[in-house]
């Protein structure tokens, strides 16, 4: 047995006496050494080693015997493990003449003497001996490969691993074939699924294409058992995409960690599980765009709209969570953010005096969003957005829905608490979908909005069992407790949005100010605001004297202009008066279709006001068709900014200035005067704010005083 040790072996390279030998026989205490010039010389073993420059060279020193596999060892048939032992004994008794190994008694035969023959003779005479006993033809070669094995591996090197050899994936298939199949399975990848039948007549393709028809497809059976062994959890066509969390190139799930609130903030937009009232009476899912820290597990924001979200939507969703949710008057106590005891009120309201009348939610702002690669979010508006307040955007990786596992997983949390105990809930799928889903319905977008808000407080306070404390591992802790530990270390900054901050986060264009008004998309924006602007250019040279133009594209009856002094003035559309309900460009670009063109620029944008009012009233009656009842009903996801207000006039009972028209109170009767009354109690309405209006961060109002406009 070796001990470990370097040893002197023929062939061993020495250093002796300040040059370089070579070991090329050894004689009992006599090394003979062969040096480089050709010389050689005979030297005793104990001068060798007492020369002080003795050293040896490219000396690998010799590994002792490795440990037994015993687990491995057990696994392996009887048979193989009797003929393992066996070979273990012819093994010992050609190292060291005993079979029981070194230490053991008995006599030793003569041709395994090792002082009286060669390591390689006692070989010779064991494959002899094993060839005689019924071995088969064994040669000196193997007694030497397995007694080599026997010192790497122990036991388990002299197993016949053929016994031990698992079954093959893919049997006794063509690798051909078996290539051909991967191929198959690649170029699916990210597509449709469809069955594994469908697979075969590419892989018949890439067969003949490869080797010109000379390669049989196998049988039908064959085929799919070699689908199911060489498809991945991802790739295989009978299986969900989404039910491993493994990603289409095998990589697996990594976790995501934040260490501070706002780190990482996941977005993503998803269809509500539960049906909807629209406004022209049809159902539908409506579509939810929230946002979730990662560090606190907190959903900042959640919106919903009919449908069609746009860049604005994602947009103002920023805002949402940057400045503290109002808590509506009829909500309890215990979802105010003064009477919650977990959070560090006092040091927090010292900071940000908007929280006083704020819902107990975190407050959070992002440094990192993570998207995936919608439109929407890699949109123009949505980046300059986020560039305005100081966001990062980073892409997911395509085809990665792990990437923003936690906003995914939170959607699925959502349904489970709160879809499904309401009223239209229509399942994940159509399997789960109930017979009276589309009788149940009774909640509008608005009121589905109210619901998910005061829901969004309660989940708050839910223990959430990826959320854990270092001190308490045990102990699953709420998102709530979550930010008031992380905020106390990482700090609090309020930002305070006015009504310029969220006008900013609109989508902008650069026009032109002609005598006119602005021009956008055949309509006429004007008003006595534009008289020293007519005509002029902007102080903006970079845009060629144009100036800077915000829109919203869920309400188009007018839009914002930046004057020279980096104020925002609302500029109305000329026909605003005629058209009661906002609508989008998508609502005007279908009205645009059907009137036929006119050369009088005037008289066609008069004809197109008329038109949108027609369709309106349409709708309202419920004589429009399906495909304008869908139209309208995806309008005004997100409101519009509130307009200064407008100052009172000097005397009681005199008109305002400012309004130019007849008021509502007069004695005519004429229909004109009723769209106006119609047109100021929707003004009205957008002023003070129905309780079925989602909030959308315009500013923080007083609870107090919005309780007694109720």
């Amino acid at each position: 047995m070796s001990s470990g040790r370097p040893v002197v072996a023929v062939g061993a390279h020495v250093r002796f006496r300040g040059s370089r030998w070579q070991v090329v026989a050894l004689a009992g205490q006599c090394v003979r050494l062969a040096g480089e010039d050709g010389s050689d010389e005979a030297v005793l073993a104990g001068h060798l080693f007492a020369d002080p420059g003795f050293a040896l060279l490219g000396a690998q020193v010799q590994q002792p015997q490795a440990a037994p596999r015993w687990g491995l060892f057990e696994t392996a048939p009887a048979a193989a493990r009797e003929k393992a032992l066996a070979w273990q004994r012819h093994i010992r008794e050609v190292e060291c003449g005993l079979p029981g190994g070194p230490g053991s008694s008995g006599p030793v035969r003569e041709q395994y003497d090792p002082k009286q023959h060669t390591l390689a003779e006692r070989e010779g005479a064991k494959a002899a001996e094993l060839t005689a006993l019924g071995f088969g033809r064994v040669s000196r070669t193997t007694v030497q490969r397995m007694r080599l094995a026997y010192r790497k591996q122990g036991l388990w090197g002299l197993i016949d691993h053929r016994a031990t050899r698992g079954p093959s994936p893919t049997g006794r298939a063509d690798e051909r074939v078996v290539a051909a199949v991967k191929e198959a399975l690649r170029r699916q990848r990210g597509r449709s699924k469809g069955t594994i039948k469908g697979l075969m007549p590419m892989v018949a393709h890439i067969l003949k294409d490869r080797h010109g028809g000379t390669v049989a497809m196998p049988a039908q059976a064959t085929f799919y058992r070699l689908v199911h062994q060489l498809s991945g959890p991802a790739d295989h066509p009978a299986q969900p995409v989404r039910t491993p969390p493994i990603t289409e190139d095998g990589r697996g799930h990594t976790p995501t960690v934040a260490l501070r609130p706002g780190e990482q903030v996941q977005i993503d937009t998803t269809r509500l599980d539960v049906l909807a009232l629209f406004d022209d009476g049809t159902l539908g899912r409506p579509e939810m765009t929230i946002a979730v820290d990662v560090a606190t597990r907190a959903i900042l924001a959640a919106v919903l709209c009919p449908g069609g979200t746009q860049a604005v939507d994602a947009a103002l969703l920023l805002a949402e969570m940057a400045v503290p949710h109002p808590a509506k008057p009829t909500w309890p106590d215990a979802l105010r953010f003064t009477h919650t005891p977990l959070l560090p009120r006092a040091r927090l309201l010292t900071l940000d005096e908007r929280l006083q009348g704020a819902a107990a939610r975190p407050v959070v702002i992002p440094e990192t969003i993570v998207v995936d690669r919608g439109k929407i979010f890699l949109s123009r508006a949505f980046t300059a957005a986020c560039e305005t307040l100081g966001v990062s955007v980073q892409p997911a990786p395509p085809y990665a829905p792990t990437a923003k596992g936690i906003v995914e997983r939170t959607f699925g949390s959502i349904n489970s608490l709160f879809c499904q105990h309401l009223p239209g809930y229509t399942g994940s799928d159509v399997t789960r979908r109930g017979r009276d889903a589309e009788r149940e319905a009774c909640f509008t977008v608005a009121q589905l909005q109210d619901l998910l808000d005061e829901w969004l407080v309660h989940y708050h306070h839910r223990p959430h069992q990826g959320l854990r404390h270092p001190v308490l591992p045990k102990a699953a802790l709420t998102p709530n407790q979550m930010w008031a530990a992380l905020v106390s270390v990482a700090g609090y900054v309020p930002v305070p949005l006015t009504r310029d901050d969220y006008l900013e986060l609109l989508p902008v264009r650069w026009q032109a100010i002609t005598e006119r008004g602005i021009r956008l998309h055949h309509r006429t924006y004007d008003c006595d605001l534009l008289a020293p602007y007519r005509g002029q250019p902007s102080p903006v040279t970079a845009r060629g004297g144009k100036w800077e133009v915000h829109t919203n594209p869920h309400d188009a009856r007018q839009i914002w202009l930046r004057l020279p002094d980096g104020t925002f003035a609302e500029i109305p559309w000329i026909h605003r008066a005629h058209v009661h309900r906002p609508f989008n460009e998508q609502t005007w670009q279908h009205i645009r279709t059907t009137i036929t063109r006119h050369t009088d620029p005037d008289s066609l944008e008069a004809d197109l006001a008329d038109a949108l009012d027609q369709l309106m009233r349409r709708t309202r009656t419920g004589n429009a068709t399906a495909g304008e009842q869908r139209l309208l009903a995806r309008t005004q996801p997100a409101r519009t900014p509130l307009p200064p207000p407008r100052p009172a006039p000097d005397h009681p009972g005199e008109p305002d200035s400012g309004a130019g028209r007849t008021g509502p109170g007069t004695d005519t009767d004429s229909l004109d005067d009723l769209d106006e009354e119609q047109d100021l109690d929707a003004e009205e309405d957008d002023a003070e704010g129905p309780p079925g209006v989602p909030y959308t961060g315009l500013g923080l109002y007083d609870a107090r005083a919005e309780a007694l406009k109720w």
